[in-house]
């Protein structure tokens, strides 16, 4: 599972480059043009372009970063048993969710791991680790496979993307207020904006960007559950079970976070606020819930 820190901090890095460049073109200057007013509506539209930009840069990219990321290697001509079940297993899924063929990667890791990212339904990467394919069962591997694919069906990377969007433009507009205050109302400064302005901005996007990454995180548990029954509908609940009561026995190394988000494993303990997935445990009994229920029905 590797999503919290590669996606966070990829929207953060890129921006503070879009803010950087914005202010070497003049157009964070907009905010001083009449001494030490601060224009508001120039202000939501910067936030705006910045927040978003930022998100969907990342979002572009996801994949491409991916690979590079995590050392996938993109089975374009199946060499192996393994590597042509793995294929036919998610072209027979992509049929039934409605999308089309993803890549289909495998990177070199002993842990059991597997992500999906990518900009659109129809243009995803779906990844597996090594260790997964060697410690799993075909039927366990189908449903890890299935929670991947359900993510890219439901949408799940643009929707995070939309939501990173909304909160990356709140950081950006909330940042700027406290540099604004900071350099007025601590460092006394009535003219434009000093160097006290551009420092704290910097760090407090920095330290709300960490602070709003739950709130993205919470969203992402949200959907973790959804891709969990898509998983169990494409290759059976009890293969869905199994595969999560396998990952709860290993201690997998994180992915790079703009993958984790995607990914299938989880965190505990006070960092689970920061996790993009529930406890192992919750999502177990949730699944049981809900195969209790099919077989009432």
């Amino acid at each position: 599972m590797k999503r919290i820190f590669l996606f966070i901090m990829t929207n953060i890095a890129i921006m503070v480059v879009l803010s950087i460049t914005l202010r070497i073109l003049g157009v964070d200057s907009i905010l001083a043009q009449n001494g030490s007013d601060l224009n508001i509506q120039s202000l939501v539209i910067l936030s705006g372009v910045i927040g978003f930009g930022g998100s969907f840069i990342s979002l572009l990219i996801s994949r491409w970063m991916a690979k590079r990321m995590t050392g996938a290697v993109v089975i374009t001509n199946p060499s192996s048993n393994m590597e042509r079940w793995l294929i036919s297993t998610v072209e027979k899924q992509a049929k039934i969710v409605g999308i089309k063929m993803p890549e289909v990667a495998i990177f070199p890791s002993p842990d059991m791991n597997a992500f999906a990212t990518g900009a659109t339904r129809n243009s995803a990467l779906v990844a597996v680790s090594e260790g997964l394919l060697h410690n799993m069962s075909q039927g366990e591997i189908e449903a890890v496979i299935g929670h991947e694919m359900s993510h890219v069906a439901n949408g799940d990377m643009v929707t995070l993307a939309l939501i990173q969007g909304v909160v990356n433009t709140f950081v950006v507009f909330l940042s700027r207020i406290v540099g604004h205050v900071v350099d007025r109302a601590i460092l006394k400064n009535e003219n434009g904006h000093g160097i006290g302005y551009f420092v704290t901005t910097m760090v407090a996007q920095v330290v709300l960007s960490i602070l709003a990454s739950t709130i993205v995180m919470y969203f992402s548990r949200k959907r973790e559950f959804i891709a969990d029954t898509g998983g169990a509908d494409l290759a059976g609940h009890q293969n869905m079970i199994n595969a999560l009561k396998r990952l709860g026995q290993v201690e997998p190394e994180p992915l790079p976070d703009q993958m984790a988000a995607f990914g299938i494993n989880d965190k505990g303990g006070i960092m689970a606020l920061f996790s993009s997935h529930p406890p192992i445990e919750a999502r177990i009994a949730a699944l049981e819930e809900r195969a209790k229920s099919k077989r009432r029905s």
